[in-house]
């Protein structure tokens, strides 16, 4: 007998063995998941290992409109599931969500951002931070969000929203064009010149939206860190960009030193006042977490949480305002009265302020589509939810400020922004406890007021600058993650100029 004949007798003697190993494996594997899901309600059978990973993949909408309809039979409003060896909880209940979002702390739960978030974004990022740590962090990023900060930063909002609307009117000519990767694009270059205008050159520009790119498809790619694959090259694109932002940083911080220097970007705000701090207490050795490269990864955060989000909303709010003609009017109506286009100067921030019933749209879009549909968090220690469930250590757990917006809410399924600018209804305040568009407690987004502006700055310059159609086609309006929602169609839309542009110039030099 030949070795090989030996080796395949062996193999052949062994495969019940093996067989039997592996089935006692999986079977191990399905009694763990059913443990660990308990009494809450999600697939009773899920398939080895990847899980349901594949009807994730598939159809996004599906999978968490399957996982809302769980959570819905149960009176908790939470259900579960299993991807890729994880074992989800899905919270579909406000009250659930805020007492997830209460409980940041070592021995509660660590916001992720991402399933894979640590070996996406870094060890240095501020949402893996708890405690007074967070909070001393988070006290430093104060002076980005003065008054005075969003003032400038309204002022730099607004001319690259002309620039780009004067450039979607080039690309239409009249004709349908989708608007996804132009608001990309948009946002991308907002975000540059409100974080680090002047800092970031032509030739770093063009390699930072190409490592975006690599990014925003590894953010929903399958976290295979291994070459040729998406997920490595997100992760090695964040590497790029944070040098990157970090050499904004330092070249920041120098500026700044010298007297009477005016701020020209949110990184000159920060390095203003970290210059300030280091003058008072004459030590020039940099706080926790406030490295140069550390504040690079700090901004890379913030330009992660600006971007698909905002890009989300503002197609939305195109999406939305063409199904309401009326919405429409009465922001023409009101954004007339309080600024005009040929008065060639930019909406100040008391105008902005001024727009309530502009506000008031922004903020329903943002309830009706909540564009971060889920905030991933995971579990570092058994956590008791309610009376009758404890949520297993290292499970990930996905509150859903999208399905929150849809609770409490007089006829929620109704797109209607009076319910945030009539003074006798004030939803706004009744329900806010549904209102987790922008998270809750000691993580709650820090950047809102600035997200608000720029959607509101959008609505208000698009309505009153452009007529706009929506091509329709079934489905259009569906969701599409990527990894934010969005119409399925992109928003396939017409435009045409309705007034002519203010004469509004920014100076990044």
């Amino acid at each position: 007998m030949t070795v090989t004949s030996e080796i395949y007798s062996i193999l052949i003697e062994a495969a019940p063995y093996a067989f039997t190993i592996i089935a006692f494996l999986l079977l191990l594997e399905q009694i763990a998941y059913l443990k660990k899901k308990s009494i809450l309600p999600g697939p009773n059978c899920v398939l080895p290992f990847i899980g349901n990973v594949i009807s994730l993949i598939r159809d996004p909408q599906k999978f968490w409109d399957d996982q809302a309809d769980f959570a819905k039979s149960s009176p908790r409003g939470v259900s579960a599931n299993y991807v890729i060896g994880k074992f989800i909880v899905f919270v579909r209940d406000s009250e659930m969500s805020h007492k997830i979002f209460a409980n940041l702390r070592p021995d509660g739960f660590q916001l992720i951002g991402h399933p894979f978030g640590k070996k996406l974004f870094g060890e240095h990022n501020m949402i893996y931070l708890f405690g007074q740590e967070h909070k001393d962090l988070r006290r430093r990023m104060a002076p980005n969000f003065t008054p005075k900060a969003l003032a400038t930063y309204i002022h730099i909002q607004q001319t690259v929203i002309l620039k780009h609307l004067e450039r979607w009117l080039e690309i239409s000519r009249g004709k349908p064009v989708t608007l996804r990767l132009l608001a990309r694009d948009m946002n991308l270059e907002t975000s540059q010149n409100v974080f680090v205008g002047p800092y970031l050159r032509n030739d770093a520009r063009d390699r930072f939206r190409k490592d975006y790119n690599y990014f925003n498809v590894g953010v929903i790619a399958l976290p295979i860190d291994l070459p040729g694959f998406a997920f490595r090259s997100a992760r090695l694109a964040v590497d790029r960009l944070v040098e990157t932002l970090s050499g904004c940083v330092t070249e920041s911080k120098s500026k700044m030193t010298v007297d009477r220097v005016e701020p020209k970007c949110m990184i000159d705000f920060w390095m203003q006042d970290m210059v300030r701090e280091e003058r008072e207490t004459q030590s020039s050795i940099p706080p926790p977490n406030c490295s140069m490269k550390e504040i690079g990864a700090h901004m890379f955060d913030f330009l992660f949480a600006a971007q698909d989000a905002s890009t989300s909303s503002l197609l939305w709010a195109v999406t939305l305002m063409d199904q309401h003609p009326n919405v429409v009017q009465k922001v023409r109506e009101e954004v007339e009265t309080i600024w005009k286009p040929e008065s060639n100067t930019p909406i100040s921030a008391e105008q902005l302020l001024a727009m309530k019933y502009t506000n008031a749209v922004a903020r329903e879009v943002l309830r009706y589509r909540a564009p971060a549909t889920l905030v991933p968090h995971v579990a570092r220690e058994e956590f008791t939810l309610t009376e009758e469930y404890t949520i297993p250590k290292g499970s990930i757990v996905f509150p859903s400020p999208y399905e929150s917006g849809f609770q409490g809410f007089s006829e929620p399924n109704r797109f209607d922004p009076d319910r945030f600018y009539s003074e006798e209804r004030r939803e706004d305040q009744v329900y806010k406890r549904n209102y987790l568009v922008f998270g809750a407690g000691s993580h709650q987004c820090v950047g809102q007021r600035y997200a608000l502006n720029l959607l509101v700055l959008f609505i208000a310059m698009f309505a009153t600058l452009i007529d706009f159609k929506r091509v329709h086609s079934d489905g259009c309006d569906d969701l599409a993650f990527c990894p934010t929602i969005c119409p399925k169609d992109d928003c396939l839309v017409s435009l045409s100029k309705r007034s002519d542009f203010p004469s509004i110039s920014l100076s990044i030099d």
